[in-house]
């Protein structure tokens, strides 16, 4: 019995490191994969899958960010790139169970919108989601909520919901509307935070 509570308890006095994710980082691609799948069903809503090899790229063109806590993955998030670089996305966020509550999804996020600055500072950064705590996240960072017709027009991006459970909604409204939110982050007409 104490074990299993072990093996369950935050990791508290872990030491979490968000970094730019490279090569160095691959051998943990399946367990991000893992740690997506899970929290997709654990929430029933829309989370999309992503492939291994998908997630070892975004990390080998230094578009991810990466949180390790005693050499465990703690969080991810990556890059996107839509409509030849006028729009990026940071996707797939994801904290690891053990690690949450300690403000680590704000951590990541952040660290993945200022790369994204740096490698696209004319882009417009947006994102869907239907989590409130990115949702609050992305305001922070200067996001505003829009419709889908203000984001990316790029079919890819909208097969990658294919994986989604809700994404027969999507293509019902006509990629006008889903359960996700929109928000957009226009770097023309915002300041970042501080």
């Amino acid at each position: 019995m104490i074990a299993e509570e072990l093996a369950v308890a935050p990791p508290e006095a872990a030491q979490v490191d968000v970094v730019v994710a490279g090569p160095e980082h691959f051998r943990f691609a399946n367990d991000i994969c893992l740690l997506i799948e899970q929290a997709a069903q654990a929430r029933g809503t829309g989370i999309a899958k992503r492939a291994p090899d998908y997630i070892r790229r975004k990390m080998a063109e230094g578009k991810a960010v990466i949180a390790l806590g005693n050499d465990e993955v703690a969080g991810f998030c990556y890059i996107e790139t839509w409509n030849h670089g006028r729009y990026a996305v940071n996707s797939g966020l994801i904290v690891s169970p053990r690690f949450r509550k300690q403000g680590l999804a704000r951590r990541i996020k952040r660290r993945a919108f200022e790369l994204s600055r740096q490698k696209y500072p004319k882009a417009k950064l947006f994102g869907i989601t239907t989590s409130l705590a990115v949702m609050k996240i992305n305001s922070e960072l200067g996001y505003k909520p829009v419709t889908f017709s203000e984001l990316t027009s790029d079919d890819i991006f909208w097969q990658g919901c294919q994986s989604c459970p809700n994404y027969d909604v999507l293509t019902r409204m006509e990629r006008k509307m889903c359960l996700c939110t929109g928000m957009l982050f226009d770097p023309e007409a915002e300041v970042p935070p501080k």
